[in-house]
């Protein structure tokens, strides 16, 4: 079983290469570049498989982050796919990713503070 750490991990990471992607990349471009959305779309995925791996007590302390909205995100993407709404994605990736990215930072950073540094 993997640990919160490597999944709060896979978050931040998947956050960051959603930023990666769109860099100069305004929605117009996003909206016509089926690879681009493709990607941020399985980033985004992975954000919310990995929320759904964590443990209930830690989305309890904190209740900030929707962590309901991003599962629900996720299996929409998955089981859905073919109705997905790619305004809804950009606002997701442009919006929801990065504000999630900086709510997991200080998450990482107190978690490798408690192994340890590991």
């Amino acid at each position: 079983m993997r640990s919160e750490q490597l999944y709060l991990s896979d978050i931040a990471e998947a956050a960051d290469a959603i930023q990666l992607f769109l860099k100069d990349t305004n929605e117009a471009a996003f909206m016509r570049n089926d690879l681009v959305r493709s990607a941020v779309l399985q980033k985004l995925t992975i954000i919310g498989e990995a929320t759904s791996r964590l443990s209930t007590e830690l989305k309890d302390k904190h209740p900030d982050i929707p962590w309901r909205k991003i599962i629900a995100f996720r299996n929409f993407a998955v089981h859905a796919y073919f109705a997905v709404d790619w305004t809804i994605v950009w606002v997701a990736a442009t919006k929801d990713a990065p504000e999630l990215r900086g709510k997991i930072a200080p998450l990482l950073e107190q978690r490798l503070g408690d192994a340890g540094g590991c």
